[in-house]
């Protein structure tokens, strides 16, 4: 199997952790300078790019409704 191989998998977290296998197994293979290492990791930061381009929004309701509604009187911020 080839590093640029996409494994099918419907979860991304599973096809991380499938792809990372293969990475560690390029790298013990070929050696960690080798082109095949380096492109089976850049796969895997693909994928983790793809993960963190999905996450929900981190931030509190709050926290939203403030950056859409600055000037409401729930978001002054006042200085003591």
């Amino acid at each position: 199997m080839t590093p640029e191989t996409k494994v099918p998998s419907t979860n991304v977290e599973n096809q991380l952790q499938e792809l990372t296998e293969q990475a560690r197994t390029a790298c013990a293979t070929t050696g960690d300078a080798s082109s095949e290492c380096v492109a089976a990791w850049d796969a895997v930061e693909e994928v983790q790019a793809e993960m963190s381009d999905q996450s929900p929004d981190k931030r509190s309701s709050l926290d939203r409704y403030c950056a859409d509604s600055p000037d409401a009187a729930e978001c002054r911020i006042y200085d003591v």
